[in-house]
This record gives C-alpha cells, structure tokens and sequence, in this order.
C-alpha cells in the first residue's frame, strides 16, 4: 500500500544554523492514526509546518501521495485539511460562509456541500449560530468552525493539531467519534494532543519527538518496552521516554 504521507530525513527549522528538526523521518498509510507527541518546544508544530508547506526542509523531503509541494501545490496542497490550535477565522464572515469558502477552495458541488454540512452543523450543535460573524463566536465555537470546515471536505489527511482546547466535554466526543469515522473510510490523521489519556484509545501509532528528533515511534505496547513500563498508561510512559531523552 502506497503511503499518504513520507517524511524522510527532514532537518529544519527557522533558522539553517540552528534546525528545530534533526533527521525527522516517518510514514503514513492510508486510514492511520498516529498520534504526534512531545514536550513544548519539541518540534511538532514545526514538524506539522514542513508538511503543510509553509515550511521548506533544509534537507530531505517530505511527500503527499508520492508527490512533494515543487511537483504540484495545487495538488499536495488538496490532499489535506487542517485544524490548527489556535482558530484562524475572518472575523466578518458567518460561520455559514465560513464553511461555503471551504467547500469553494475543495471545489465541492452544491449537492454533496449541502449533504455534509446539515450533519456537522447538527452533531457540533451550531444550526442555529449559521448566520453568526466569526467575531461573535467563543472560542470553543470557532475551534469548531474550524473542525467543520476541514471534516466537510472530506480529504485524505486530516492534521490536526490540539484540537481539544476550547471543546466541551461534547464536542470533543463528537470530533472523536468523526476521527474513528473518517479513518474507518480510508482516511489518515496525525493528531498532536497533550491530553495523552483521550488519544491513547484512538491512535494506532505514536511519535515521541524530543529536542526536534523522533525518540520512539510504534503502537502503545512498544512505548511501554522502550520505557520499560509494560502496561503502564501512556501518560506514565511519555513521562519515563522524555525524562531521559530517548536514551537508556
């Protein structure tokens, strides 16, 4: 199976001199989860903005579906959604057009837009906030926004990133019982979360960064071996991997 997304031995950063990320290098399959893990200042926000291009690699390559971002922005660039921690919304647009601009930038029909959009606005409980500008909106309310926008395209890679800050206790079910949804139909997503005890259920894989490098990556059982904590929680687990850096 042809992998969705190739990170292979990417170092950089803001600066060539000092490289937030040190010879990164995973992969994704089609319908993965994998969740994207680590201390403040541990590279993954810089990981996810190499892959979502607003970042260049000073060295090695990142690809979507075979192809880098210099091949075909348009097309790497349709390939996936993206949830960012802190909603980016334009304040004198409704929620409505919010989502009308982002079935415009997929190039989704009429038909298929009005479909998904009736369901998202029901289980994330804005039906009646459609009409209402960004600017008059909550937090929890624009990072559902957000979180409707990406799940109404539909596309092959969600990355979502601290997605939980601002949700209610609701909400948050409802973006989970999506994920399980989406990735059931085929779909990837790289999740990065602090709330290591909620995705510990949902991921199939994890990525320990630390001080910009991959420490450990694998399924909860191989975390647990490398920390030599089998049937710990991964809370504890992560605790145990980052302490010492990765190395024992």
């Amino acid at each position: 199976m042809k992998a969705i997304l190739e990170v292979d031995h990417v170092t950089g950063g803001y600066s060539r001199q000092q490289p937030v990320l040190h010879d990164l290098s995973f992969h994704m399959q089609p319908g993965e989860m994998i969740g994207l893990i680590g201390l403040n200042g541990a590279g993954k926000s810089t990981t996810i903005k190499h892959i979502l291009g607003l970042m260049l690699p000073h060295k090695g390559e990142i690809r979507l579906k075979g192809s880098t971002l210099a091949d075909s922005r348009e097309q790497y660039r349709k390939t996936f959604a993206y949830v960012p921690e802190s909603p980016l919304l334009y304040e004198e647009l409704t929620v409505q057009e919010h989502l009308e601009l982002a079935a415009m930038a997929y190039q989704l029909d009429k038909p298929t837009y009005e479909q998904r959009m009736r369901p998202l606005l029901e289980q994330f409980q804005m039906e009646s906030l459609t009409g209402r500008m960004a600017s008059h909106l909550s937090k929890g309310m624009r990072q559902k926004v957000m979180i409707m926008c990406a799940f109404l395209v539909q596309p092959e890679l969600y990355i979502i990133d601290e997605p939980f800050l601002g949700l209610d206790p609701l909400s948050m079910r409802s973006l989970l019982e999506l994920m399980v949804s989406v990735k059931q139909s085929g779909a990837s997503i790289l999740i990065s979360s602090h709330i290591l005890a909620t995705i510990e259920r949902y991921c199939d894989r994890f990525l320990v960064m630390h001080q910009g490098k991959l420490i450990v990556s694998g399924p909860v059982p191989a975390l647990q071996q490398a920390a030599g904590l089998p049937g710990a929680p991964l809370d504890d687990v992560f605790y145990e991997l980052v302490t010492r850096g990765g190395s024992r």
